[in-house]
């Protein structure tokens, strides 16, 4: 990449968009100037207290329940070996390398912050990962979201020591100390609290929130665009997303989605076809008219959960921590509840806007309630069953998508002989809000689909310009309709439309950016 896209990581706080950029775009990072003289700094301080008689929690004392222990300096080394071979004891599916790289970052983050006492070397060698593209192995199972991604960061740390496994940038797996070698990357001996620095923060369920919300804007306003096209479809009204109505319940995201749908339907010749007082019908169906309102508080939670995210990445989260000041302080920061609140309440508004999209592909393939459309949209119904069946997957996701959406920060189980008795659940809470926000893109692409088919049906009648435009991207994977064919590999094929944010291009192609 251009060296200005390269991201730098210093005492001050990271965008959004620069973890975005590391995590999913392989964008190199660098250590500022600033950072390397704050970390050395407070390295010093943290070298004073492992040659005092004082016992310092971390320093020199054993972990958790064991920190009663005071440890000889001559085995303090091996102190930190231990602490991340013991650590790193995840198991289950190889968690996506998204949400490893953008936690090695934000672990990144923190070390330069100077808080941490780590020597400038151990933050060299996990920016020389990131930029060779060697990736730790993490587990999904292991973290309980409090005294960090204990599990996770570990298996981060064992590979600085040169130990575990990575993948490389091609996804081939190698052991770490042979795939260091042939990067050129020295490994490191762990020196006093070094190992409990790499390891003591929130930077994985951060991470995820951070690529969530990123998810979110794309899907909810690909949500925009499949609620347009299905009242569209539905022969529905946009009188209702009036900006004037909107403004008598000043909700921001509200207002958002609604200017959003009437600028996807404007210039509809379908909308123009029953506005010539034939119409009968007074209101329609909530799915429709409350569009907005569920999109909208949709919105508004991931405005509550970006500003959550924004104060972390301000953080600097270990456990003890230097101070400006110079001292070395224990504290609870590493206590993931803010965190594992708002990845709860995301995976509630993702099964929400699923919920309400279902409902309106439901809704154009009943006979009794798509004003005129054929039945669940099969070319010769009885013969063929048309869309019937995408419309129990959309529910089956959905079904799946309310027990996910559940709460897992609600749970604690008490951990280290009792020593952390209150846990976050905040990894948790994370790993299911990946599997909710597939989910959603899934149900939207059905709508997308069964929309697109609609509105082909409504002809003569003319769509919108934009949403012609996404039946146009969709028509390039997916033909018209006809009779039933293998539907899987089209709900596919749209699907991959939503996730890689085509079908917003398509839109915003004709009317300009989305809110």
């Amino acid at each position: 990449m251009r060296d200005n896209e390269v991201v730098e990581v210093g005492p001050e706080t990271l965008a959004f968009d620069d973890v975005i950029k590391v995590a999913r775009q392989g964008a190199p990072v660098r250590l500022t100037g600033d950072a390397v003289a704050e970390m050395a700094a407070s390295r010093s301080r943290i070298e004073e207290l492992a040659e005092g008689a004082t016992p310092a929690y971390g320093v020199s004392t054993g972990f958790g329940a064991l920190a009663t222990r005071h440890i000889d300096p001559a085995l303090r080394a091996q102190l930190q070996r231990s602490l991340i071979r013991s650590h790193a004891a995840g198991s289950g599916p190889e968690v996506e390398t998204e949400v490893t790289r953008a936690m090695m970052l934000l672990r990144l983050r923190t070390l330069a912050s100077g808080h941490t006492g780590v020597r400038p070397r151990i933050a060299q060698v996990l920016q020389d990962l990131l930029n060779a593209g060697l990736t730790p192995v993490v587990h999904e199972y292991g973290s309980l979201g409090c005294s960090g991604d204990l599990a996770p960061l570990s298996h981060v740390a064992l590979t600085i020591m040169g130990e575990g496994l990575v993948r490389d940038r091609d996804g081939d797996l190698h052991k770490a100390g042979d795939a260091l070698k042939q990067a050129g990357i020295e490994p490191v001996e762990l020196a006093a609290k070094e190992g409990l620095a790499l390891i003591n923060g929130t930077d994985g369920m951060l991470g995820m929130l951070i690529l969530a919300i990123d998810d979110l804007g794309n899907l909810l306003r690909a949500a925009d665009i499949s609620a347009s096209m299905s009242v569209e479809a539905l022969l529905g009204t946009d009188r209702v997303f009036d900006a004037a109505l909107q403004s008598l319940r000043p909700h921001p995201g509200q207002a958002a989605a609604a200017a959003n749908m009437l600028r996807i339907l404007e210039g509809s010749g379908v909308m123009r076809s029953h506005r010539d007082g034939s119409c009968t019908r007074v209101q329609d169906a909530y799915s429709l008219r409350c569009a907005p309102q569920v999109a909208g508080a949709a919105r508004d939670t991931v405005a509550h959960a970006a500003s959550v995210g924004v104060r972390e990445l301000a953080s600097s989260i270990d456990n003890p921590v230097v101070l400006s000041d110079g001292r070395v302080e224990s504290n609870g920061n590493f206590h993931g509840a803010p965190v594992a609140y708002v990845l709860d309440f995301l995976a509630i508004a993702a099964a929400d806007v699923a919920s309400i999209a279902e409902r309106r592909t439901d809704r154009m393939l009943d006979v009794a309630r798509s004003h005129g459309l054929p039945a669940f949209l099969a070319d010769d119904p009885g013969v063929d069953s048309g869309h019937m069946i995408a419309q129990y997957t959309q529910a089956a996701i959905v079904s799946e998508l309310k027990r996910l959406a559940a709460p897992a920060s609600v749970d604690s189980i008490p951990s280290s002989a009792m020593q952390e008795d209150h846990v976050s659940m905040g990894w948790s809470a994370g790993r299911k809000l990946r599997r909710s926000i597939d989910g959603l893109s899934r149900v939207l692409a059905v709508e997308l689909l069964t929309a697109a088919r609609a509105l082909d049906l409504r002809r003569p009648h003319t769509p919108a310009p934009a949403t012609a435009a996404v039946v146009g991207l969709i028509r390039e994977s997916v033909a018209g309709p006809g009779p039933d064919r293998f539907l899987a590999p089209e709900i596919d094929a749209v699907h991959r439309l939503v996730q890689d944010r085509s079908v917003v291009a398509a839109a915003e192609s004709v009317i300009g950016s989305l809110a």
